[in-house]
């Protein structure tokens, strides 16, 4: 059996081990925590500093331990200042919902996307612009509020009536909620991202602005061209298809795309 002395010291050399084990663990987790915001940039510098400071404090260097303790002590505070939309976000996260708040039978959601992308393809056909906004995990509710509840059953018919020219909805979005269309003419956000192509229009800057703030998929159509584009996370996916747009709006939502007509 093994004497204690020895086991002391099988653990006092285990020690630095579990203790970079946790602070992996940990900066593993605030990076999921902060996925797909702007936010996520930062934090890779900020744990490239973090190991630094871990290996400063092992080799004892006191000089720099201090200077990097008061640097991070600050960037604590500025992060908390500049990045509290992507923190708003994160936090919602943790109360995550199944897409649409509900469970829906997959026969019933393939339904619901399959009328979505017919009623992106006719609109784009007749380059009428468009946007469409699907919950995905966190809430839409703020956004619902600054438009007109319509709560609805989603149809081919009643999208590219509501995005008809001359409709009084035409100039907002709609959300797509619990597998229902909730509201339409709704305001989003438009993306801070100055880097974006001049030839994008206020809707795409709204739909890019949406799935940066949220976990939501943004579909566009666009009056210019015509053409139909998706918004997650932040990128835009542009000159899909109607089989492209199916596709991509299943993989974002990870469910197996079934066999069968397009």
């Amino acid at each position: 059996m093994m004497n204690l002395p020895l086991l002391s010291n099988y653990l006092l050399a285990l020690k630095p081990l579990i203790e970079i084990a946790i602070l992996w663990s940990v900066i593993y987790h605030i990076m999921l925590f902060f996925e797909g915001t702007r936010a996520v940039h930062v934090l890779r510098g900020i744990t490239i500093i973090l190991i630094m400071f871990f290996v400063f404090q092992k080799l004892g260097f006191e000089r720099l331990d201090w200077l990097f303790t008061k640097m991070f002590a600050i960037s604590v505070i500025a992060i908390l200042i500049i990045f509290h939309p992507e923190i708003r976000q994160g936090l919602a996260r943790l109360g995550q919902r199944h897409l649409f708040g509900t469970i829906l039978r997959e026969e019933e959601l393939e339904q619901v996307l399959r009328e979505i992308v017919k009623a992106a393809e006719g609109l784009s056909k007749y380059k009428i612009g468009a946007l469409i906004a699907i919950e995905k995990e966190i809430s839409l509710k703020p956004y619902i509020e600054s438009g007109v509840m319509i709560d609805a059953s989603v149809s081919n018919e009643l999208i590219q009536t509501i995005f008809t020219p001359g409709s009084l909805l035409h100039d907002g979005g709609i959300i797509i909620q619990h597998g229902r269309i909730s509201a339409a003419g709704c305001l989003f956000p438009l993306t801070e991202n100055h880097d974006l192509s001049r030839i994008f229009g206020t809707r795409h800057r709204a739909a890019i602005g949406l799935s940066e703030e949220t976990d939501a998929i943004a579909i566009i159509m666009s009056e210019e061209r015509g053409d139909m584009s998706l918004a997650y996370q932040g990128k835009l996916y542009q000159g899909l298809n109607r089989e492209e747009l199916l596709f991509k709006i299943k993989e974002v939502i990870k469910i197996k795309k079934q066999d069968g007509g397009k």
